[in-house]
């Protein structure tokens, strides 16, 4: 006789399986203080239709959904956290615009596209840019200290992603709702 695993009738209960496997019991969830945010004061959103409130949460902790806050922001940069040693931004690239050619001279920054395509250019000089790339979602942007830099929305929809600075580069609480605001916010700097 063969040696099946499963076999039915089982061949003195030897073969038997021991656990049912595709029989698993099913729990209701029900949510818990944490869940809700009522355990420690800070708000975290639970249901897919909740927003997220998109304002500099500071030095607080802070837990987001990242994918989330970048896909529903619609300013052209809004702090989201800025701390002592990095500051968290979301950007809104409208279509046809880019963030504008800049340079941190002591300042790594880190961009992660969410949503949309474009191109993102670098060099050591304004005049200069030797380092050009497609991005699209998921992609993942590093811009060392003193590097010149642009990022250029090329596709149909707004570009979203966020960018992480070390240390913070803008003031907290920032919010540019146009690049035309966030230059003359920097001028004024």
């Amino acid at each position: 006789m063969y040696y099946y695993s499963y076999m039915y009738p089982y061949q003195y209960y030897s073969n038997a399986p021991m656990y049912a496997y595709d029989r698993q019991p099913v729990y209701p969830y029900f949510p818990g203080p944490f869940d809700r945010g009522e355990s420690n004061g800070y708000w975290y959103p639970q249901y897919e239709d909740e927003r997220i409130t998109l304002k500099d949460y500071g030095k607080q902790p802070f837990v987001v959904n990242i994918e989330e806050a970048a896909e529903q922001n619609n300013t052209f940069r809004t702090a989201l956290w800025t701390g002592n040693h990095l500051q968290v931004t979301l950007m809104s690239i409208p279509v046809g615009g880019d963030i504008g050619l800049e340079v941190h001279p002591d300042v790594d920054q880190f961009l992660r596209i969410e949503e949309g395509e474009g191109v993102v250019k670098m060099g050591d000089s304004e005049s200069n840019l030797t380092f050009q790339r497609n991005v699209t979602e998921d992609f993942a942007i590093m811009v060392p200290a003193g590097k010149w830099h642009n990022v250029i929305n090329t596709g149909n929809e707004p570009l979203k992603l966020y960018s992480i600075y070390a240390p913070p580069e803008h003031p907290f609480g920032t919010v540019h709702r146009t690049k035309t605001e966030a230059m003359a916010a920097e001028n004024q700097s």
